[in-house]
């Protein structure tokens, strides 16, 4: 942004300095040095303020916790039921059939519910939107997969116990 006396100037629009008048392409036909030699100068543009849209209206203008809190409990139900929709023919194949599901299915399962409990849990104990943007936007609520369980500290061998000596046989005489 070019700006002269404190006044910022358009391209393409004619101005007046020091009671001369300069026409509006002046700007765009002149180089910078002719600029600043009439006093111009360079100012950068401030950044423009940025919102998410999804949580607020406006700069420090939020929308209702409630209805967020809603939607995004919506989208983690919605994102569970599609991925245990995968799945749902094992448990229609045991309804009907009486034939086992899987062990890892029933553990993937298992995973997602308890996924979609912790992340619909931890949106209803947001206090406000500013928490709930940093929850929802955090990697822990986009990812669906499961902690890994700790591995089991290894149980250390016994010490093996020594033979025991024999004790030396009577000899004769």
């Amino acid at each position: 942004m070019l700006q002269l006396n404190g006044k910022t100037l358009q391209y393409g629009r004619a101005f007046v300095h020091d009671g001369m008048q300069y026409p509006s392409n002046w700007l765009r036909l002149t180089s910078l040095e002719e600029k600043q030699a009439i006093g111009i100068i360079e100012v950068p543009d401030a950044p423009a303020a940025s919102w998410d849209q999804r949580f607020y209206w406006g700069v420090d203008n939020p929308k209702d916790l409630d209805q967020l809190k809603e939607t995004w409990t919506a989208k983690v139900k919605q994102a569970a039921g599609s991925m245990l929709s995968q799945t749902d023919w094992y448990v229609v194949r045991q309804a009907e059939c009486s034939a086992a599901v899987p062990t890892d299915v029933l553990f993937n399962r298992a995973s997602i519910r308890s996924l979609s409990n912790e992340k619909e849990t931890a949106i209803a104990a947001c206090a406000d939107v500013a928490a709930l943007a940093e929850y929802v936007t955090g990697s822990t609520f986009n990812s669906w997969e499961a902690a890994p369980e700790p591995e089991p500290e290894p149980t250390p061998e016994p010490e093996p116990t020594p033979e025991p000596t024999p004790e030396p046989t009577p000899t004769e005489e």
